[in-house]
């Protein structure tokens, strides 16, 4: 079941704030929306919200505790748990922010020469061999934009270090190159795709939704000992989130969320743009806020990431990977005994009154 909204915690509030890390898009709006809206201080918690440029940062920042929590690739939290590009540090997962959400988005320059889908790329690389390879964009090389950039070129039978190569770019940055000519296409979330699309400067042959429907994309993160020593304010940033992700989903919200979202301080864009990166005209690529059981992180969530990870070569031979790797990063047994004592809270006593 989904999670429900519940009453004020009983547990009292820390002395100093929690520091949450996010970046720039859509799909952190539950975060935003829980701190604009006192959900957080219902919940018991402060929290101070603190915008970082990419995922590496957040990652890095998680390690050195210079953040308690992060919204965060869910690729990340078994990246970072293994140790691949930087220490091993265990972190875990309790809350899936969203899903889906992501586009493939190409450069006009491509669809002038006649790219349309994957097949009619692999025709351009293959007129251009020996001239140029094609340099595409991911967030993060741990993430599920790098899985669905590598499935989709896969399918259509390009080569990798011969038709094309992948870089990794901040999500903020993946537009501004793709306008300088740096990169002929990226795979990135909300609302960098639109922007991309409204701009005139790409197109998107294909989204997350026809790709791998209903995968896991970000999600909460904290270190493995944060969740263990502190895990009543844990288990209330998890709640606050469920009602941030439940108000986010209204459509009577749309219009505020809209606006809250563009301000400076979040993603610094027009309503316009971020309007479009929800949906607005374009249903088949935003994020999902709100679907049952869509918060609950589980092992299947978490097993499609760990396929794509050995589909793509990008764990190390040199680094095992535990056989109950999933089970302590993805921890669905922390959301269950959140949200199953949310709902006994939630329901009348029927005994009350007697």
């Amino acid at each position: 079941m989904p999670p429900k909204l519940t009453g004020l915690s009983t547990h009292s509030a820390p002395a100093a704030a929690l520091r949450i890390g996010f970046i720039a898009l859509a799909d952190a709006a539950p975060l935003i929306v829980a701190h604009e809206m006192g959900l957080f201080r219902k919940e018991g918690v402060r929290v101070e919200l603190r915008r970082e440029l990419g995922w590496a940062t957040i990652r890095d920042k998680v390690i050195y505790r210079e953040l308690d929590a992060a919204h965060a690739l869910g690729a990340m939290v078994l990246s970072t748990s293994l140790g691949i590009h930087c220490p091993a540090c265990p972190c875990v997962t309790a809350f899936a922010l969203g899903e889906e959400g992501n586009a493939i988005t190409l450069s006009m320059d491509l669809h002038g020469r006649g790219v349309r889908d994957g097949a009619t790329l692999k025709e351009e690389a293959r007129r251009t061999r020996g001239e140029r390879q094609l340099v595409l964009g991911v967030v993060s090389e741990h993430s599920s934009h790098r899985i669905l950039l590598g499935d989709w070129l896969k399918a259509a039978g390009l080569r990798p270090d011969v038709d094309y190569r992948i870089v990794v770019v901040p999500p903020p940055l993946l537009f501004r190159n793709l306008y300088a000519g740096t990169i002929d296409g990226y795979c990135s979330g909300e609302p960098w795709n639109a922007l991309a699309v409204r701009e005139q400067v790409g197109f998107c042959p294909a989204t997350s939704r026809t790709l791998a429907p209903g995968h896991i994309e970000k999600v909460l993160m904290v270190r493995e000992d944060f969740a263990e020593a502190r895990d009543g304010e844990h288990r209330a940033l998890l709640r606050a989130l469920a009602a941030g992700a439940e108000l986010s989903a209204r459509p009577e919200f749309r219009t505020e969320l809209v606006s809250m979202l563009a301000r400076r301080e979040y993603l610094n864009l027009s309503a316009k743009v971020v309007a479009l990166g929800l949906g607005e005209g374009n249903p088949d690529s935003p994020a999902a806020f709100d679907r049952t059981s869509m918060h609950e992180p589980s092992a299947e969530k978490a097993q499609w990431l760990l396929d794509g990870f050995r589909r793509h070569g990008l764990i190390p031979q040199s680094r095992p990977v535990p056989q109950d790797l999933i089970e302590t990063t993805f921890r669905a047994d922390i959301f269950e005994r959140t949200f199953a004592i949310a709902e006994a809270v939630a329901r009348p006593n029927p005994v009350a009154g007697d």
